[in-house]
């Protein structure tokens, strides 16, 4: 028979088991239910999941930053249906297909199930009350260079991987350093930034990928923003002649380029030194870490040909995409 001394402390370790377990227990729910909060560029603060598992992209950004961390988003906006980008190794085609980036499907966004919709902002805050519904949204700018290391920094922080967000944003602000002590002190190349069509539109000086041509020598013709003005401008061809870049880098969505049948096209520097690029998703959507870098590596040698290599979009982004995300 067991003592009542013996009796006493295996009530109490029976009392201390169930204790422990009860704590556990609590302690997962609690875990389960763990919120972050973070402010986005709508100056609103939005209560996200502490470990969000299904993200949305509206928007390459978010696929970008996530793809880099090791995480695959379950659905994403595209730039033009079926054309999934090269710069994020054709990974997007995979997910959810929730509509253009100008204008998501929110049906096919409630059907994806996220936890966290990742959004750029001037395209979704008028739908903010519709996609709040969904899930929580966080909406950024997604146009300039300095934005797009606080933007890096503060999704990767809800992602759950903070360290690597400030880790990618000084590799890359070191690259730039390294390629603009490199590139030749002695020109700088008149280069401009547009989409295509009957009057070009060109992006001025604050624009991500133009500041980082700026960074590496080149002189953007579109200027500055006035302050309080729209990020990019209309150039008349005779416009573009007057300034006459000797580089040209054409945002293109497909075979139609009506600027290229207007006779003054043929007089441009640019064209006449077929220094035109028609370039990837990658120069429109720059502020992810995986974008940003190609665009550098690219311009660098459209810039600098004789001094920069040639770039391999696929192979430079497989270096920073963890290779269980390729397979």
């Amino acid at each position: 028979m067991f003592s009542s001394f013996a009796l006493s402390s295996r009530r109490a370790l029976l009392s201390g088991v169930f204790a422990a377990c009860l704590v556990a227990g609590m302690n997962t729910v609690l875990a389960e239910e763990a919120m972050q909060a973070v402010t986005d560029d709508r100056g609103v603060e939005v209560e996200v999941p502490a470990h969000p598992k299904r993200i949305a992209s509206i928007s390459f950004f978010a696929d970008d930053v996530a793809l880099a961390l090791g995480i695959k988003p379950v659905a994403s906006t595209y730039m033009v249906a079926g054309r999934p980008p090269e710069f994020l190794l054709g990974l997007t085609g995979e997910m959810t297909q929730i509509g253009q980036r100008a204008k998501p499907n929110l049906e096919l966004l409630s059907e994806a199930k996220p936890d966290l919709i990742v959004a750029i902002r001037r395209y979704t805050v008028g739908n903010a009350p519709q996609l709040e519904k969904i899930a929580p949204y966080v909406a950024w700018n997604m146009e300039l260079l300095d934005g797009s290391d606080r933007e890096i920094e503060a999704l990767a922080k809800l992602l759950g991987k903070p360290e690597r967000g400030v880790e990618l944003n000084k590799e890359f602000r070191a690259h730039l350093a390294e390629i603009a002590a490199k590139a030749p002190k002695d020109t700088h190349p008149r280069y401009a930034i547009m989409w295509g069509g009957e009057v070009p539109f060109a992006f001025h000086d604050e624009n991500t990928s133009a500041s980082i041509v700026n960074a590496i020598g080149g002189e953007n013709i579109a200027g500055a923003m006035i302050p309080g003005g729209e990020f990019g401008i209309d150039l008349s061809l005779e416009t573009m002649l007057e300034k006459d870049p000797e580089v040209l880098f054409i945002y293109d969505y497909g075979p139609d380029r009506p600027h290229e049948n207007n006779p003054i096209w043929k007089e441009l520097t640019a064209v006449k030194n077929n220094r035109v690029f028609y370039v990837g998703d990658q120069w429109v959507e720059t502020n992810g870490p995986i974008a940003r870098e190609i665009v550098l590596r690219e311009a660098a040698h459209y810039l600098y040909p004789d001094v920069f290599p040639k770039v391999d979009v696929k192979a430079e982004a497989a270096k920073i995409i963890p290779a269980e995300l390729q397979k």
